[in-house]
Protein backbone atom coordinates (compact mmCIF):
# COMPACT_ATOMS: atom_id res chain seq x y z
CA UNK A 1 0.00 0.00 0.00
CA UNK A 2 2.87 2.35 -0.83
CA UNK A 3 4.23 2.37 2.77
CA UNK A 4 8.08 2.14 2.09
CA UNK A 5 9.29 5.12 -0.85
CA UNK A 6 11.49 4.14 -3.44
CA UNK A 7 15.17 5.07 -1.65
CA UNK A 8 15.81 6.68 -5.02
CA UNK A 9 13.29 8.91 -6.11
CA UNK A 10 10.23 8.77 -3.22
CA UNK A 11 7.33 7.42 -3.16
CA UNK A 12 5.61 6.04 -6.40
CA UNK A 13 2.98 8.17 -7.42
CA UNK A 14 0.80 5.01 -7.32
CA UNK A 15 1.99 1.78 -4.93
CA UNK A 16 3.62 -1.07 -6.59
CA UNK A 17 0.66 -2.67 -4.73
CA UNK A 18 -2.01 -0.78 -5.91
CA UNK A 19 -4.33 0.01 -9.32
CA UNK A 20 -5.32 3.38 -10.84
CA UNK A 21 -8.67 2.67 -9.55
CA UNK A 22 -9.13 1.00 -6.25
CA UNK A 23 -12.80 0.92 -4.91
CA UNK A 24 -12.72 2.39 -0.82
CA UNK A 25 -16.71 1.44 0.69
CA UNK A 26 -17.99 3.07 3.24
CA UNK A 27 -19.74 0.52 5.83
CA UNK A 28 -21.62 0.57 9.11
CA UNK A 29 -19.65 -1.72 10.65
CA UNK A 30 -16.78 -1.41 8.92
CA UNK A 31 -15.00 -3.76 11.03
CA UNK A 32 -17.62 -6.59 10.46
CA UNK A 33 -17.50 -5.81 6.46
CA UNK A 34 -13.59 -6.66 6.59
CA UNK A 35 -14.08 -10.11 8.20
CA UNK A 36 -17.13 -10.91 5.91
CA UNK A 37 -15.44 -10.52 2.83
CA UNK A 38 -12.52 -12.71 4.22
CA UNK A 39 -14.38 -14.95 4.68
CA UNK A 40 -17.37 -14.34 1.69
CA UNK A 41 -14.80 -13.63 -0.84
CA UNK A 42 -11.60 -15.22 0.34
CA UNK A 43 -10.09 -11.40 1.11
CA UNK A 44 -6.01 -11.48 2.59
CA UNK A 45 -3.76 -9.07 3.29
CA UNK A 46 -5.58 -7.32 5.54
CA UNK A 47 -4.62 -3.20 6.89
CA UNK A 48 -6.52 -2.27 9.61
CA UNK A 49 -6.15 1.11 11.74
CA UNK A 50 -8.53 1.27 14.25
CA UNK A 51 -9.57 4.80 15.55
CA UNK A 52 -9.32 5.40 19.75
CA UNK A 53 -13.20 4.39 19.46
CA UNK A 54 -12.50 0.99 18.20
CA UNK A 55 -14.27 1.69 15.06
CA UNK A 56 -12.15 0.69 11.66
CA UNK A 57 -10.57 4.18 10.64
CA UNK A 58 -8.76 2.91 7.44
CA UNK A 59 -8.69 -1.03 5.86
CA UNK A 60 -7.41 -2.34 3.04
CA UNK A 61 -7.54 -5.88 2.41
CA UNK A 62 -7.00 -7.89 -1.24
CA UNK A 63 -9.76 -9.73 -3.31
CA UNK A 64 -7.50 -11.42 -5.84
CA UNK A 65 -5.02 -9.06 -7.52
CA UNK A 66 -7.06 -6.52 -6.21
CA UNK A 67 -7.02 -3.43 -3.39
CA UNK A 68 -10.33 -2.76 -1.66
CA UNK A 69 -10.03 -0.23 1.13
CA UNK A 70 -13.29 0.73 3.27
CA UNK A 71 -14.21 2.93 6.13
CA UNK A 72 -16.71 3.20 8.92
CA UNK A 73 -19.02 5.71 7.97
CA UNK A 74 -18.77 9.24 9.32
CA UNK A 75 -21.64 11.42 8.66
CA UNK A 76 -19.61 14.69 10.06
CA UNK A 77 -17.10 13.93 7.12
CA UNK A 78 -20.31 13.14 4.68
CA UNK A 79 -19.26 9.51 4.10
CA UNK A 80 -22.42 7.46 4.20
CA UNK A 81 -22.82 4.20 4.18
CA UNK A 82 -25.51 2.24 1.88
CA UNK A 83 -27.47 1.40 4.90
CA UNK A 84 -28.13 5.24 5.33
CA UNK A 85 -28.55 5.77 2.12
CA UNK A 86 -30.88 3.51 1.36
CA UNK A 87 -29.37 1.75 -0.86
CA UNK A 88 -26.49 2.10 -3.97
CA UNK A 89 -26.03 2.69 -7.69
CA UNK A 90 -22.74 1.00 -7.42
CA UNK A 91 -21.76 -2.71 -8.11
CA UNK A 92 -18.49 -4.05 -7.44
CA UNK A 93 -17.59 -6.47 -10.12
CA UNK A 94 -15.55 -9.46 -9.10
CA UNK A 95 -14.09 -12.29 -11.80
CA UNK A 96 -13.39 -15.28 -10.07
CA UNK A 97 -12.69 -19.02 -11.53
CA UNK A 98 -15.94 -20.49 -10.81
CA UNK A 99 -18.79 -17.99 -10.38
CA UNK A 100 -21.25 -20.65 -8.82
CA UNK A 101 -18.43 -21.77 -5.96
CA UNK A 102 -18.28 -18.19 -4.99
CA UNK A 103 -21.80 -17.03 -5.01
CA UNK A 104 -22.93 -20.13 -3.18
CA UNK A 105 -20.11 -18.85 -0.52
CA UNK A 106 -21.29 -15.32 -0.69
CA UNK A 107 -24.89 -16.40 0.39
CA UNK A 108 -23.43 -19.19 3.11
CA UNK A 109 -21.72 -16.27 4.62
CA UNK A 110 -24.58 -13.80 4.96
CA UNK A 111 -25.10 -12.18 1.56
CA UNK A 112 -28.43 -11.60 -0.35
CA UNK A 113 -28.70 -13.30 -3.24
CA UNK A 114 -29.95 -10.42 -5.96
CA UNK A 115 -29.75 -12.85 -9.34
CA UNK A 116 -28.58 -16.24 -9.44
CA UNK A 117 -25.66 -17.21 -11.88
CA UNK A 118 -26.36 -17.53 -15.56
CA UNK A 119 -25.06 -17.78 -18.60
CA UNK A 120 -24.68 -14.48 -20.32
CA UNK A 121 -24.90 -13.43 -23.74
CA UNK A 122 -21.57 -11.61 -23.13
CA UNK A 123 -19.61 -14.62 -22.72
CA UNK A 124 -20.02 -14.76 -18.53
CA UNK A 125 -21.19 -16.81 -16.11
CA UNK A 126 -22.83 -13.93 -13.86
CA UNK A 127 -24.64 -13.31 -10.87
CA UNK A 128 -25.06 -10.95 -7.98
CA UNK A 129 -25.33 -10.54 -4.55
CA UNK A 130 -25.41 -7.91 -2.14
CA UNK A 131 -23.54 -8.48 1.20
CA UNK A 132 -24.84 -7.68 4.59
CA UNK A 133 -23.37 -3.58 4.79
CA UNK A 134 -25.03 -2.93 1.43
CA UNK A 135 -23.21 -2.95 -1.27
CA UNK A 136 -23.44 -5.16 -4.54
CA UNK A 137 -21.21 -7.72 -5.89
CA UNK A 138 -21.74 -9.08 -9.53
CA UNK A 139 -19.27 -12.33 -9.73
CA UNK A 140 -18.64 -13.60 -13.19
CA UNK A 141 -16.31 -16.09 -14.65
CA UNK A 142 -15.69 -15.53 -18.50
CA UNK A 143 -16.53 -18.71 -20.35
CA UNK A 144 -16.45 -18.10 -23.73
CA UNK A 145 -15.33 -14.94 -25.75
CA UNK A 146 -18.24 -13.58 -27.92
CA UNK A 147 -17.40 -11.23 -30.83
CA UNK A 148 -18.95 -7.35 -30.47
CA UNK A 149 -21.31 -8.16 -33.64
CA UNK A 150 -22.93 -11.19 -31.82
CA UNK A 151 -23.25 -9.27 -28.73
CA UNK A 152 -25.20 -6.76 -30.54
CA UNK A 153 -27.32 -9.01 -31.91
CA UNK A 154 -28.24 -10.72 -28.60
CA UNK A 155 -28.69 -6.95 -27.24
CA UNK A 156 -31.26 -6.70 -30.33
CA UNK A 157 -32.81 -9.58 -29.64
CA UNK A 158 -33.09 -8.75 -26.03
CA UNK A 159 -34.38 -5.25 -26.85
CA UNK A 160 -37.17 -6.80 -28.93
CA UNK A 161 -38.40 -9.06 -26.65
Amino acid sequence: MGLSPDAAGGPAPVPADMHAVTPHLVCRDAAGALDFYQRAFGATGTVRLDGPDGKLMHGCLWIGDSAVMLMEEMPACQSSSPATLGGTPVSLHLYVPDADAAFERAVREGATAVMPPADMFWGDRYGVVQDPYGHRWSIATHVRDVSPEDMRAAMARLAGA
